[in-house]
């Protein structure tokens, strides 16, 4: 099994770092909507704009289907400019949209909000850059750990969920996006000087044009992989985006009086975000415990049990009307299995399409995106057509088992062809 030890005197480790610090903060400011949801629409309320279910659905649902698409654009500047420059380009527009909203504060308008959700989404998008720029400079037997470290940059989001509603609180919640701002320029500096492209003795670039990428898009196992991913990292991010709005409809009179008699905290909407936090959590810091364990048992065994798991668990919310200890149990193991999986997801990808990395990063990656998209707006529309959230979590878990009736279809012709000389376990 390869593990972390094995990484010693491998590789790069200042970019290895830079790729998960900068996955990291883009992550949090990505979702940094989720957390802010109610207190956004507060100050909306204020102005005389009140946000619909549909409303807030798509205000929370457009950075993730922005950073969906502009996946594919990234992916095209790793393998055209460099994963390095291409970084750099999509942090400035990232920080242009965080210091638009900070500077607006509460006369922002809702059509304002949504063009700032758009331009997060270049955070989103990151993805497609911080793990081919960590993974070229391993080899395969280590792209499971690798990526996961890279990938578990997606912990900013249990950052979001744990201090942005403290600061609104006491600061407004405009301030959280300056805060985020002042971060991300931070972390831009220090990419800019820590960071490194592979050198051609590690990993030689081969640029391709329109018709190599359609090529890639005409192969069967591109769509797999995004069927894979859609669930595994669109549950995750779909859920994190989502969870918030999930507990404060679901559970706020039970977190009201647990945040009195255990947190000492009267503000349900802060609480909100710390049982947010320790669900996200899960999946966030798992994302390399996911990797490491299919570079043992393989990536197509591992995506059974923890899809296996997940299907049972969003089955179990879907049917029986949990109390909050045990809902928030649930989800913590969902979020945690679902994180996981998006280690053994890219296992499986370096192996199978090595040599189109980058790109292949941002077309799997756009459908993790879209995955997510398309599971908030499916509990956006769960709850405004019955008022709960049943039908959501058994649409999910429907589109879990055709995933696993995938795996099952693809595992041996996986196994027989481009598995045998993969390089690791698949």
């Amino acid at each position: 099994m390869a593990g972390f030890r094995d990484l010693i005197g491998k590789g790069h480790t200042p970019t290895l770092f830079m790729a998960f610090l900068y996955f990291d903060m883009s992550f949090m400011v990505w979702t940094m909507l989720g957390p802010l949801s109610t207190e956004i629409a507060e100050a909306l309320a204020l102005g005389g704009h009140i946000m619909t279910a549909g409303e807030k659905a798509t205000l929370l649902s457009l950075p993730i289907l922005s950073g969906a698409l502009l996946r594919i654009l990234l992916g095209f500047g790793v393998d055209k400019l460099g994963a390095k420059l291409t970084a750099l380009l999509a942090q400035a527009v990232v920080i242009t949209s965080l210091l638009t909203a900070y500077l607006q504060g509460n006369s922002i308008t809702y059509e304002t909000l949504l063009l700032v959700a758009l331009g997060l989404g270049f955070a989103g998008a990151s993805f497609a850059v911080a793990l081919p720029q960590a993974g070229q400079w391993y080899p395969a037997k280590l792209q499971g750990v690798v990526l996961g470290i890279a990938g578990a940059g997606n912990i900013g989001v249990v950052i979001d969920f744990l201090f942005a509603p403290k600061i609104a609180q006491y600061y407004g919640w405009e301030s959280v996006f300056g805060v985020g701002a002042v971060m991300a320029i931070i972390v831009f500096i220090a990419y800019a000087f820590l960071a490194k492209n592979a050198p051609e003795s590690v990993y030689k670039a081969n640029p391709k044009k329109l018709k190599d990428y359609l090529k890639l898009l005409r192969d069967k196992d591109t769509w797999w992989f995004n069927l894979f991913y859609a669930v595994s990292f669109g549950g995750f991010v779909g859920f994190a985006g989502y969870m918030k709005v999930y507990l404060m409809n679901t559970y706020q009179t039970d977190m009201s009086a647990f945040g009195s008699d255990f947190l000492n905290e009267s503000n349900v909407k802060v609480v909100a975000g710390y049982f947010g936090a320790l669900c996200i959590f899960a999946g966030a810091v798992l994302r390399p415990v996911g990797g490491a364990i299919a570079d043992k048992l393989g990536g197509i065994k591992s995506l059974y049990i923890f899809f296996g798991i997940v299907t049972l668990l969003a089955m179990l919310n879907a049917t029986v009307t949990l109390p909050f200890g045990v809902a928030i149990v649930v989800l913590f193991l969902i979020m945690a299995n679902l994180g996981m999986a998006n280690g053994a997801v890219f296992q499986l990808v370096p192996q199978r399409f090595g040599k189109d990395i980058g790109i292949m990063t941002g077309i799997i990656g756009a459908a993790g995106g879209l995955g997510g998209t398309a599971l908030i707006k499916t509990l956006g529309w769960s709850k405004g057509a019955f008022d709960g959230y049943a039908a959501g979590f058994t649409i999910f878990a429907i589109v879990v088992l055709v995933a696993i009736s995938g795996i099952s279809l693809v595992k041996t012709r996986w196994r027989t062809t481009w598995g045998v000389q993969a390089g690791g376990r698949i």
